[in-house]
């Protein structure tokens, strides 16, 4: 089966496309950690490299990645939705 999203790490809450990914596609990722699988929607097109929703978050959730916070969401986000600038805030700064 060819995957179009890694999960590095068990707590995280975004996985990355391996793949550029259309609005309303069935998408599977696979943990690199554990070897699971996920299956979800992708509700927005993702380009390669970029992130995509695990789950539901709320407004001023943590988000992370590689099992580290990588910044909060500015908005609310759903499974499936592209996760980038216009939904959140880097931790970084």
């Amino acid at each position: 089966m060819r995957h179009s999203f890694l999960i590095h790490d068990d707590a995280d809450d975004v996985g990355v496309a391996v793949t550029d990914l259309e609005a309303s596609q069935d998408v599977t990722g696979v943990y690199m950690n554990s070897g699971k699988t996920v299956g979800l929607k992708s509700r927005d097109a993702i380009p390669l490299g970029h992130k995509i929703a695990l789950r539901d978050l709320v407004e001023g959730a943590d988000v992370v990645k590689y099992g580290v916070r990588i910044g909060r969401t500015s908005t609310t986000v759903q499974e499936g939705d592209y996760v980038h600038t216009h939904n959140l805030k880097s931790a970084r700064w």
